[in-house]
């Protein structure tokens, strides 16, 4: 199995974090892998926020049910939709899920834990007020990094069955065709 392959199967979302300072060389790497995600005509939608100051993400923290999670943080990275930049809303907002993802491989690959936060979109105005933000930008997610808390993860998933068809809904795929 490839390496790639492999961090993709391995991931997991971690809500978790040691005390430990995440480097600028690794925030670094993983805007670069963000960046380098597919775009509908290459314009490149997302705007990134790296936020480290204590006082900004307790602020953050009190906009999310998953406080916790953000104070352990020792880097939060908000990640917004640049409306002067897109093209095509559903597509962009696809174009930065692509982003978001490569850069939570991006973490799994360089042993950092992360997890995807959607719920503090509730509170967008509130979160987009604390950085600081143009009218311009739609916050999309905030992730939550840091160097995991040792502790087993797992998860589940369903069956490719339950979830593949083979040309038409209702005709099943079966595994190994």
């Amino acid at each position: 199995m490839s390496a790639t392959i492999e961090t993709i199967l391995a991931r997991r979302s971690v809500r978790e974090y040691t005390e430990d300072p995440v480097s600028k060389d690794d925030i670094n790497t993983i805007l670069e892998c963000g960046k380098w995600a597919p775009s509908g005509l290459n314009n490149q939608p997302w705007k990134f926020i790296v936020i480290q100051d204590e006082d900004t993400i307790k602020r953050l923290a009190e906009c999310t049910h998953y406080s916790k999670i953000v104070l352990q943080a020792k880097v939060l990275i908000a990640v917004y939709l640049d409306q002067e930049t897109m093209y095509h809303h559903d597509k962009d907002v696809l174009a930065i899920g692509a982003s978001i993802q490569n850069m939570l491989l991006a973490c799994e690959d360089l042993g950092l834990g992360a997890v995807w936060l959607g719920e503090i979109l509730k509170k967008s105005e509130h979160v987009n007020a604390i950085l600081e933000v143009t009218d311009t930008f739609e916050l999309m997610a905030v992730l939550a990094i840091g160097h995991p808390v040792e502790k087993e993860r797992s998860s589940t998933r369903r069956t490719l069955e339950e979830i593949t068809f083979s040309e038409k809904y209702g005709e099943k795929w079966i595994e190994g065709n």
